[in-house]
């Protein structure tokens, strides 16, 4: 009942809405509405009450990733219109995989903590409750499954052109790590749900730090987080952001095959085009160029011999020389 109040005050543009009104829209008693105004208050919205007027909002709840502020003028036709908020879960992903079958295309899982967040190769992340963004998209395409692994890149393409938009200086590792001063700020997990023929869903993974301001151990040299860059950025206006660039990027891929706009994001704001860097398989390490992205997604490197290789996403890790990029 709290998400309809919550609706109600948000759509209303013009003002004040009345108790009575409230009341007679969710045929509830004005008590029942006081009682869930004073909860609402309570975490964190900003909820002006007159006599004789009723209820507005004074503020924009900017950082609270209720579903409601998410919703409210988000631009999406499908992505992101049904939500599952939760104060504390172990992965969005495992939840997202553990329904995948059941939720709609389109569906978005986001908490405010992880207990057991995961990177590629199943490694530890830092996921701190309130400090950043967890979510996962789950998707339906009509794909076969080969061609699912370039969502990883419309991903982080919907991501760095986001972040650009709201004046954030970040960058692209290929394929699935955005960057800020060299330093990671955001990872992307895509997991896959396939037959041979034909994709049940596609799960992805995002995991943005926003108010850490330190991190453990070997974190402390290669992440970072909007905060400790100074950027002082709304999680909502974020998510609302990412959820609107990737569906346009992603709907021009699977309806119509179209690499053309993520790849000229993917290039023009890569961190390490034109660069030395190591690319890391089974532990082996290998100093190379990095020359750029080809049409299909796949780095192109050329090695110690001058010989041009083409690496597909998944295959290997990359690190900068002097640092993570």
């Amino acid at each position: 009942m709290r998400e309809k109040i919550l609706k109600v005050i948000l759509d209303n543009e013009e003002g004040f809405v009345s108790g009575e009104e409230l009341s007679k829209k969710l045929g509830i008693s004005r008590t029942a509405i006081w009682k869930h105004i004073k909860v609402l208050r309570e975490q964190g919205y900003n909820i002006e009450s007159v006599n004789k007027k009723g209820y507005r909002l004074a503020d924009e709840p900017n950082d609270l990733l209720n579903p409601q502020n998410i919703y409210h003028n988000l631009k999406t036709s499908f992505i992101g219109k049904h939500i599952l908020h939760f104060d504390t879960i172990d992965s969005t992903n495992n939840y997202a995989k553990r329904l995948g079958n059941e939720l709609v295309d389109g569906s978005v899982i986001i908490s405010e903590e992880q207990t057991k967040g995961k990177g590629r190769l199943g490694r530890v992340w830092q996921s701190k409750a309130g400090d950043g963004i967890w979510m996962s998209i789950v998707l339906k395409p009509d794909l076969v499954p080969n061609k699912a692994p370039f969502i990883t890149l419309i991903g982080g393409a919907s991501i760095v052109k986001a972040l650009n938009n709201l004046g954030v200086n970040a960058q692209i590792k290929w394929p699935n790590d955005i960057v800020i001063n060299n330093k990671k700020l955001c990872g992307i997990l895509t997991e896959l749900s396939a037959e041979i023929e034909r994709v049940n869903y596609i799960v992805l993974g995002i995991g943005m730090n926003v108010k850490d301001t330190d991190f453990d151990g070997e974190l402390q040299d290669k992440a970072t987080s909007l905060y400790m860059e100074n950027y002082k950025v709304s999680r909502v206006d974020i998510v609302k952001e990412i959820l609107y660039q990737f569906e346009k990027l992603y709907l021009d891929y699977v309806e119509k095959n179209n690499k053309k706009e993520v790849l000229d994001i993917c290039r023009k704001y890569s961190a390490i085009i034109d660069k030395e860097i190591y690319v890391i398989k089974n532990d082996k390490r290998e100093l190379v160029n990095c020359i750029g992205i080809n049409e299909d997604g796949n780095l192109i490197i050329e090695n110690e011999e001058g010989k041009l290789q083409e690496i597909m996403s998944g295959e290997v890790s990359i690190r900068g020389v002097k640092g993570y990029v």
